[in-house]
Parts: C-alpha cells; structure tokens; sequence
C-alpha cells in the first residue's frame, strides 16, 4: 500500500449531503493519498437540490479549530472554502498571517452553490479581495465568482486570462479560472500565474452531476501542493480526478447529484 502523504488542513463549510464543502475536501484528499483536516466555518441543511439553511460557526471557534491542528499534527497545506461573512475572513486571515506564513495556501472562494444558492453574506467579495487573495498560492475561482472578485464580465478564454491576472495583480501568486459554465462542448480552464498562461482544455461531459466539483478540484490542487508536486502538475492531475470523478458520478438525488470520489 501506498504511504499516505500531504496533510491538508481545510477551513470550509459542512455540506450535509455529502457531495460538497467539507464532506467532498476530505473524500478527495484521501482518494490522492493525503490526510484531511478540518475547521469547520459553517453547517448548512442541503442536498441536491439546494441549500435549506445555513448556520455560521462563531469565527473564534473556527480559528480555535485551526489553532488545535495546526500546533499538534500540523499541514504542509491549507486550503480555504466556504467563508459566511467577512468576520470569519478576517480572522482566519489574522490567524494565518501569524502563525502560517510563507505556507502554501489554495482558496476556493465559494459564494454562490450549484443550485444558485447564496453561501456567503454581503461584503465577503471584498473581504477575499483585501485580506485573503494576498496570502493565495493558488485561486480557484469559477466564472461568477471572478466577475465578483474583479468586476470583468468573464464570458471567453480572453476574458478568463483578463480576470485571472487582474486577481494576480491583487496579490495572488497564481489564478485558476474553471470555465465548465461557459456553453460548448469542451471544458477550458486559465491558469495564469506570473507572465506564465496555461490554457487546459478537456471534453464536456453530458450530465448534471457535478455538485462539489470547485470543492474537489481545490482540494485536490491542495493536496499535490502538499506533497510537493509542481503547481501546473498539481492542476493538471486534479483536472483528470475531478474529470473521472464526474464520469463515474452515482447519479444520486433529484439534482445535481455527488461525484464519485472513490472510482471503484
């Protein structure tokens, strides 16, 4: 048996129908080989059809969370998803500034759900902007959430690769534009990172199970920076996880169903 390798330690939401946030970080970072920690920032009531209810975790019990793993087991890699409200990001970010500095740091800036369903409160875009993206190894920001952090009306590669050195420019070292909502029969993802653009393109798969794809594809981008593979390498092989994971998708639920993060 493999070794397990990379510990990941992932400041996100509960999804408690298991196909995103927390629940779809920790299946992905096992099925890479990793070991998976958590500090909780949110319980939310969903499933595939959508989100019921949210309830935010106080930010100093999530920081509290971050403070117990980190001083005992410790991560080679942090990964941040689901952030209710600019309290929360703010003191994860006062957290981080201190007692992780130079550590490699994924962040999905998750605000808006499959379904359409708000996850985050007014005023947490500028809060990423200001406080997070500066600390960021990597941003994986999809289509709606690139206008968001940048204002660009992202609808093409260009636009893509305009949003992503924009989101640099604010401090991030590197800037992953997903683009599976722009229509067509292939996928194209913008990886800008410096003067470097990479443009990875893949073929469309027919189907509406793809909830907690964003979470996947960050969490299995955190885990090959966790053990120590290349950023472009780290992207590429979590494209083709999240690609079979989708393919092998057990069609579950009356929306838009889980992926399969075990491939069997």
């Amino acid at each position: 048996m493999q070794a397990m390798r990379g510990r990941v330690l992932v400041i996100a939401g509960s999804d408690s129908g298991g196909g995103a946030g927390i629940q779809a970080d920790i299946k992905t970072i096992a099925a890479l080989g990793g070991y998976g920690m958590t500090a909780i920032t949110a319980v939310t009531a969903q499933n595939t059809l959508g989100v019921s209810d949210i309830h935010p975790i106080p930010p100093d019990f999530t920081v509290a969370q971050m403070r117990a793993v980190l001083g005992d087991i410790g991560a080679d890699c942090i990964k941040t998803g689901m952030l209710p409200d600019a309290e929360t990001v703010a003191a994860i970010c006062d957290f981080l500034e201190m007692q992780t500095p130079g550590r490699p740091l994924v962040v999905d800036p998750v605000m808006v759900a499959t379904s359409g369903a708000a996850l985050a409160r007014g005023g947490v875009a500028e809060a990423l902007r200001q406080r997070l993206l500066p600390l960021a190894t990597v941003i994986t920001p999809n289509l709606s959430e690139a206008e968001q952090l940048t204002g660009i009306e992202v609808t093409d590669i260009e636009a893509m690769t305009a949003a992503g050195r924009q989101i640099c420019a604010l401090g991030a070292k590197a800037a992953l534009i997903t683009g599976g909502h722009l229509a067509g029969t292939e996928i194209s993802d913008v990886l800008v990172a410096g003067d470097n653009v990479e443009i990875m393109t893949s073929a469309r798969i027919d189907t509406r199970h793809t909830h907690g794809t964003g979470c996947t594809l960050a969490s299995a981008i955190a885990v090959g920076l966790a053990q120590q593979i290349p950023l472009i390498d780290a992207v590429l092989r979590a494209r083709e996880f999240v690609t079979r994971a989708i393919r092998h998708a057990p069609g579950l639920g009356q929306g838009h169903g889980p992926l399969d993060h075990t491939m069997r």
